[in-house]
C-alpha cells in the first residue's frame, strides 16, 4: 500500500481538492483507495456523498487504536474509494498525541491493518504545523505539498513545510527517514508573468536537491475543480477534453499526469481512464 500525505503549513492552497480528485481517478483506474481525514475541518469528509457513514472516525481511529473496518470505514458514493471521516471538531486529537509516548509514531504502527485491503492511502491533512501533520508525514512513504505560484505560499515553504521535514531528521535515526517531498504547482494561471517567475524559480531552487523536486505537473485554475467540488465528483469526469477557449490541459489529463508521475508503475492502468 503506497501512503502519500497531502501537507502544507499554509491553508488555502488545494490540499483537499488535490486528494479527492487523485483518489477519483486512481479509483477509476481499477485501484482500491482509502482517504483519511485528519483535518479538523472536514472538507475532504463532505467532498463525496456517501453510501455508508461509520459510526466512528479518526478521533476514534488515532485514540482507541480502532482499526475494525466496519466501525471505521466509509464508503463513498464513488465505488472503491473509502474513507475514515474526521469527527474531531474540537481539535483534541493534537493535544493527546503531543502528550503521548507514541505520538508522532501512532499512525504508523496502526496503517499495517489496511494494506491488504488498499493499493493507496491519501492522507489529508491540516494547514497548520501540528503533532498531526507530523504524524502523517512520519506515516507516509510520500509527501505531496501543492504550492500556489505567488510569493507569499513560495516563503511559507521555505519557512513552514520545509523547516518541518528537516525537524524530523533526528527520526532517520530511529529507522524512520522523512519521506521525499514533492510540490505540486497549483491553480496556476500561466498567463501572468509573476507567476512564471516564481514557477522558474522554484524549480531551479529544488533542481539539485535529492529528497525534493517540482513535479512536471501543473495544475491549472480551472473552473472544472470547483464546479466538481460542488456537485461531489472528481473533476475528471466532467472534464475530459481541453475547451477551445483556454490551452491549459483538461481536468482529466491534468490528473492522470499527476498520478502517473506518482505512481509510474500504474502508467497503462492510469492511462486507460477516459471519464
Amino acid at each position: 500500500m503506497h501512503v502519500v500525505s497531502i501537507v502544507s503549513t499554509k491553508g488555502g492552497v488545494g490540499k483537499t481538492t488535490v486528494a479527492a480528485n487523485l483518489g477519483g481517478l486512481l479509483v477509476d483506474a481499477g485501484l482500491r483507495v482509502l482517504l483519511l481525514d485528519l483535518d479538523s475541518q472536514p472538507t475532504l469528509s463532505s467532498y463525496y456523498a456517501l453510501s455508508h457513514l461509520a459510526i466512528a472516525g479518526t478521533y476514534e481511529f488515532i485514540t482507541l487504536n480502532l482499526t475494525d473496518s466496519a466501525q471505521i470505514i466509509s464508503r463513498t458514493s464513488v465505488v472503491g474509494l473509502d474513507l475514515i471521516h474526521s469527527n474531531d471538531d474540537q481539535g483534541q486529537l493534537s493535544t493527546l498525541l503531543l502528550h503521548a509516548p507514541d505520538g508522532r509514531l501512532r499512525l504508523r504502527n496502526l496503517l499495517g491493518n489496511f494494506r491488504p485491503y488498499y493499493e493507496v492511502l491519501l492522507i489529508d491533512t491540516q494547514g497548520a504545523r501540528s503533532v498531526l501533520l507530523e504524524m502523517a508525514i512520519l506515516a507516509s512513504d510520500l509527501a505531496l505539498s501543492p504550492i500556489t505560484p505567488e510569493m507569499l505560499a513560495a516563503r511559507e515553504l521555505r519557512r513552514g513545510t520545509l523547516k518541518l521535514l528537516s525537524e524530523l531528521e533526528p527520526f532517520r535515526q530511529l529507522g524512520i527517514p522523512p519521506p521525499p517531498l514533492r510540490l505540486l504547482l497549483n491553480r496556476v494561471n500561466a498567463i501572468r508573468v509573476d507567476t512564471r517567475m516564481i514557477i522558474c524559480g522554484l524549480r531551479e531552487t529544488f533542481a539539485g536537491a535529492t529528497h525534493i523536486s517540482v513535479l512536471d505537473t501543473v495544475v491549472p485554475d480551472r473552473v472544472a475543480y470547483l464546479n466538481a467540488a460542488t456537485l461531489g465528483l472528481s473533476a475528471h469526469r466532467i472534464e475530459t477534453r481541453q475547451s477551445r477557449e483556454r490551452r491549459s490541459p483538461s481536468a482529466l489529463e491534468t490528473m492522470q499526469a499527476l498520478a502517473i508521475e506518482l505512481f509510474p508503475e500504474w502508467r497503462e492502468a492510469i492511462s486507460t481512464v477516459s471519464r
